[in-house]
């Protein structure tokens, strides 16, 4: 198979893995995938995944790119806080939560940093479409819980303070009822509490 061919069949996927291609051509050899990475036509993310090297890499792109190379993963935790302005800081590395082991990878695009969670709590995120794709991204309620579920140290008001929370924007964005009914799910006494703690915080902040 040429490039171009290449190309033109996977000209619909912004990130593509060699399955992708063996889809398209069963006898493919994956030494061309090296040959097209020197010659500058496709660059490589992480095993098995790749990019057209003309491919314009922005936010969205790198979050498509985050739930395609370990997948089943939504975009959450601080990168969630950063997308709904709920925190002032640009954020190190594209964060998320999977049913997969925990993991990262360390990219010449970004670092993607994944959390495991059991899967009854892959809930909570929405499909954001972006050029025809869609990435799967936190709801705020979910973000919150997700974040406060694995930062166990997080109790009080000097730690709430601490993060620099935008309030009235939390103020604006959370549902305090759906935020209520998936902290159910969690099943975790230690949660709800500082949760409770959370709440009470923005509402006097």
């Amino acid at each position: 198979m040429q490039f171009l061919d290449l190309k033109a069949q996977l000209k619909d996927f912004l990130v593509f893995s060699t399955l992708d291609i063996e889809k398209i051509d069963s006898k493919f050899h994956n030494q061309r995938l090296s040959e097209w990475q020197k010659k500058g036509y496709i660059r490589k993310i992480t095993k098995g995944y790749y990019i057209f090297s003309d491919l314009e890499i922005n936010e969205s792109v790198l979050f498509l790119i985050a739930n395609k190379i370990y997948s089943p993963s939504y975009i959450s935790f601080e990168m969630a806080f950063s997308y709904y302005n709920l925190i002032p800081e640009s954020v190190y590395g594209i964060t998320s939560v999977s049913s997969k082991k925990t993991n990262h990878f360390k990219t010449n695009l970004a670092e993607f940093i994944y959390h495991s969670f059991k899967p009854k709590l892959m809930f909570g995120y929405k499909l954001i479409e972006y050029q025809g794709h869609y990435f799967k991204m936190a709801e705020v309620e979910k973000a919150l819980l997700d974040y406060f579920y694995i930062n166990t140290q997080l109790k009080n008001k000097n730690d709430f303070i601490e993060m620099r929370f935008n309030i009235e924007e939390l103020h604006n964005k959370i549902n305090k009822e759906k935020l209520k009914r998936y902290l159910k799910t969690f099943n975790n006494k230690s949660l709800e509490q500082r949760i409770n703690n959370l709440l009470k915080y923005i509402n006097y902040a």
